[in-house]
């Protein structure tokens, strides 16, 4: 049985471990500069010139309903998107600041139309809610803030009062956990300590300086179930490593396994970024996926929107890789997890295996030419065949006579028999019935 202990947490997560798969998306003022989501403190733009973005923040091509249904076709079973990033920025109509949408010449609540769009595809929907906001008049100034090389920096945050902005967090959560329906993922980004190199005064912030515990309290209380995940400085459903592919199942620091999701760009920014190029190609994208199920974990990928509010080229044509493939080899992702301790994975390979433990899952990230060897497998396989076209996979048990050199005999070798030439998918899977 492909069945493992997982941390039990406060939250809904069976489903979330069965669809594996979601869409981040990234979408706030920044995408009019278009250089970065963090352009506002990379640049230390200041708020009078911030502001011109404000004026003219009109996304008269967004259509959410096409997002939606791009997710879908790529195999997404949830998304979830910036209601508002550190930029302050609210994407939503919250009557706790004018610093909002439909303020803007858009005159529209964007997380209103996402949530009715992707809800109606059949999507979970979630909301990130960053908590940092470089915007608001009560949020201390710190080594990541746009004002922090002020010459009054230090006076400027002398005054303002943290816990006025928690209790604005607070009312704007209950705001998006209210009036939208149910909310299935709540995203709070993020925790971090004191600069060494930064003036003594400037500190980090963490879940004392969130009052985390009262507004995870409040979001349980307003949407049982709900998932969050651990950014406020609290360990809660969800681990979230980002930008990197862990090795082996995240564990918690007393070493049980957790549920957990790799959030991952298709490039190098979060945000639209119109001049970065380092696009991850196609067959690292589903191997990224594959590389992820296969040690347990989910993974979330991310778009970054035009101002405009369309997808780019280049985002359509990564969601299109997974589409492609996901189309016909989703079966391997869905449901699945990392395979039993018992099948090890021959070289240039990836094993998932689904949760019943009834079938096995064999991604081959390097096409072995004609035969591909796996120990330990005499005597479990009950019917095997390629996954994307399903037509049958021959292969011999024990004795295996096809080496020049004589036969190589194992009491629990198999030798599947393969096509010359790679079968036309990024990566082919081979499906194992097991006994």
């Amino acid at each position: 049985m492909a069945s493992f202990e997982i941390r039990k947490t406060p939250g809904d997560t069976a489903w979330f471990r069965r669809d594996r798969f979601g869409m981040f998306i990234h979408w706030g003022l920044y995408s009019m500069p278009a250089r970065h989501e963090w352009v506002k403190t990379r640049e230390k733009i200041s708020e009078e010139k911030y502001d011109k973005y404000f004026q003219y923040f009109n996304p008269d091509m967004y259509d959410p309903r096409e997002w939606a249904r791009q997710a879908k076709a790529a195999g997404m079973k949830y998304v979830v998107m910036t209601a508002k990033h550190h930029e302050g920025f609210c994407m939503f109509d919250t009557q706790y600041t004018d610093y909002k949408c439909t303020n803007t010449p858009a005159h529209r609540d964007f997380i209103r139309e996402y949530v009715d769009a992707f809800r109606a595809e059949g999507l979970h929907v979630g909301f990130y809610y960053s908590l940092i906001d470089w915007h608001h008049p009560e949020f201390p100034i710190d080594h990541l803030h746009p004002r922090r090389d002020d010459p009054d920096a230090e006076q400027k945050s002398a005054g303002r009062n943290m816990h006025v902005y928690a209790e604005y967090m607070r009312n704007q959560v209950t705001e998006l956990l209210t009036n939208y329906g149910k909310i299935d993922i709540l995203w709070f980004d993020f925790s971090y300590g004191a600069d060494p190199n930064a003036p003594q005064w400037m500190k980090g912030k963490s879940a004392p300086e969130w009052e985390a515990e009262q507004l995870i309290a409040l979001a349980r209380k307003l949407q049982p179930g709900i998932i969050i995940d651990n950014r406020t400085g609290l360990e809660q459903d969800l681990w979230t490593p980002e930008q990197y592919q862990p090795l082996e199942w995240i564990k918690d620091k007393d070493g049980n396994l957790v549920t957990w999701e790799a959030c991952q760009t298709f490039s190098g920014s979060w945000g639209y970024y119109r001049d970065e190029m380092t696009w991850k190609s196609p067959e690292m994208l589903i191997q990224m996926l594959i590389n992820t199920v296969c040690i347990g974990g989910n993974l979330l990928m991310n778009v970054g929107p035009t101002s405009r509010g369309y997808l780019d080229y280049r985002a359509e044509a990564a969601l299109a890789a997974y589409a492609d493939w996901m189309k016909y080899n989703s079966r391997s992702v869905y449901g699945c997890t990392q395979a039993d301790a018992a099948f090890v994975a021959p070289r240039g390979t990836r094993l998932t295996q689904s949760e019943d433990g009834k079938r096995l899952y064999i991604h081959l990230f390097e096409y072995p030419y004609e035969f591909l060897q796996f120990p330990g497998l005499a005597g479990k396989i009950d019917y095997a065949q390629f996954l994307h076209d399903g037509s049958e996979v021959l292969y011999d048990e024990k004795t295996i006579s096809h080496f020049s050199e004589g036969a190589a005999s194992s009491d629990d070798l198999v030798a599947f028999r393969l096509p010359v030439v790679k079968p036309h998918t990024l990566v082919p899977v081979i499906e194992v019935f097991l006994k």
